[in-house]
């Protein structure tokens, strides 16, 4: 069934991508009434009506177009947590963060994205990273390359011994050791910033326009499109372990995405090095 679906018309997910936001996210932009706007878990972590609603959009058009397939989005877990297990079910799965970069949407900034992924028993299959705002959609299909705005892209790789530029999690919303270990980018030899919309920072990274990223958090739905759209642009990543992200969890935190595979033993001496 999945072999089948992805040798077929994939347009339809990009189309259904940009039905959504075209449907629930844009009108909302620079619109949105101080009520349509929620704390999850505190002051950075927001939702809004435009993020409920593109989810349920999205949920609905995904499982027509695959039927069998199941949705973990952000905001279903965040109203029942039970749903995140079906990453690591049989049914082909769609992870969807309706807006990634809420805080940029809220505040009327272009920097936000809706990302939806493919996954089956944990591999990633097919990616679309979709900024609404500046119309850019980046895609990319296991084995097939990673492509933005139908041009094809390529991470390359930092001229050897130059400075790296970073995006990386704000170590105020770390763990104790996670803050140490994102404390050793602040170090000669990197250039390293809080992040913004985590799918746009892994865009930069595969289009070669920003060196790596390093995150301290694993939900699925803000690295999965990410992780996919890096690797087919030639990229690598790996965990402060040195073994791959799983989406499914249990990874050894912070974890990087690089344009290449010496960029990422380079962050992970530097992560290791701030321990």
């Amino acid at each position: 069934m999945i072999d089948e679906f992805l040798a077929g018309d994939l347009t339809e997910v990009e189309a259904a991508v940009r039905a959504a936001a075209a449907a629930e996210i844009m009108p909302r932009f620079r619109q949105l009434a101080a009520h349509e706007i929620v704390e999850k878990n505190g002051p950075h972590d927001l939702v809004t009506v435009a993020d409920r609603l593109a989810e349920e959009h999205l949920t609905a058009a995904l499982t027509a177009l695959l039927p069998g397939s199941v949705v973990v989005g952000e905001e279903a877990v965040h109203a029942d947590p039970a749903v995140y297990d079906a990453l690591g079910g049989d049914a082909p799965v769609w992870i969807v963060d309706p807006v990634d970069g809420t805080r940029q949407f809220v505040r009327g900034e272009p920097g936000f994205c809706t990302l939806v992924a493919l996954a089956h028993h944990g591999e990633l299959l097919a990616s679309w990273t979709y900024a609404p705002a500046l119309d850019e959609m980046a895609i990319a299909v296991r084995g097939r390359g990673a492509t933005l705005d139908g041009e094809p892209i390529r991470a390359g790789s930092p001229v050897p011994g130059a400075v790296l530029h970073v995006a990386m999690s704000h170590p105020d919303y770390t763990t104790d050791a996670q803050k140490r270990a994102l404390l050793g980018l602040r170090t000669e030899g990197f250039e390293a910033r809080p992040c913004g919309s985590a799918g746009l920072e892994y865009l930069y990274v595969a289009l070669g326009e920003q060196d790596a990223v390093a995150f301290n958090w694993e939900y699925a739905w803000d690295h999965a499109a990410g992780l996919l759209l890096i690797a087919e642009a030639g990229g690598a990543q790996a965990t402060l372990s040195g073994e791959p992200f799983r989406i499914t969890g249990g990874n050894t935190l912070p974890f990087t995405a690089a344009r290449d595979e010496a960029t990422v033993e380079r962050v992970l001496r530097a992560l290791r090095g701030g321990v």
